[in-house]
């Protein structure tokens, strides 16, 4: 077991990866409003490493509205096949525009226009409203690279505390949070 939190984190979802667990990058993203009200939604990891876990939205998105003002946040992984669950706790800032770009440009082109198509979180007069704007989008760009919007990028949970769950039976499940500290990961076995 490695004493290096964001190695195990690695390894866990190597884990889910190769044994077929369905979408292992699901997470659930929870964030709350500057007066603390709380929300939760499932996003997907596109990074993790010593700097953190990446995921991108519209920067006009509730959760990116809400992360502007209160940027501390957290994520839930949940690999029910293995029995295992990891949480993430920490501030989260916006990643750099250089990133932004060069992820979406590995979208698919659908996705692309998707994300210059909807005014996420905002309300719709109706669907079709969407999809013309989707269709109008693909004729604009018909033969053209699909720009990144400017509304639109990548946010970096640093992560302060990271819980590994692990399922046993009766109850007695295994869980071992990690903190952070200046002089690096401190580690403490919680009761299930």
């Amino acid at each position: 077991m490695s004493d290096d939190p964001l190695q195990r984190f690695a390894e866990w979802f190597r884990e889910a990866e190769v044994t077929g667990v369905e979408v292992p990058e699901a997470m659930t993203l929870a964030t709350a409003s500057a007066e603390g009200a709380p929300s939760a939604r499932m996003v997907l990891l596109k990074g993790a490493d010593e700097d953190g876990f990446v995921f991108y939205t519209g920067y006009g998105s509730r959760k990116a509205v809400e992360l502007d003002g209160n940027p501390r946040a957290a994520l839930v992984f949940y690999w029910r096949p293995l029995g295992r669950q990891v949480r993430v706790e920490g501030t989260v800032e916006p990643v750099s525009e250089e990133e932004s770009t060069a992820y979406f440009a590995t979208r698919p082109r659908g996705s692309q226009l998707a994300a210059w198509a909807s005014p996420q979180s905002l309300p719709l007069a109706s669907r079709e409203e969407l999809e013309q704007r989707y269709a109008e989008l693909e004729r604009d760009y018909d033969g053209r690279e699909v720009p990144r919007p400017p509304h639109w990028g990548g946010f970096r949970l640093k992560a302060e505390a990271i819980e590994f769950w692990e399922h046993r039976e009766n109850r007695l499940h295994d869980r071992l949070r990690y903190t952070r500290t200046r002089e690096g990961w401190r580690s403490e076995l919680l009761a299930p």
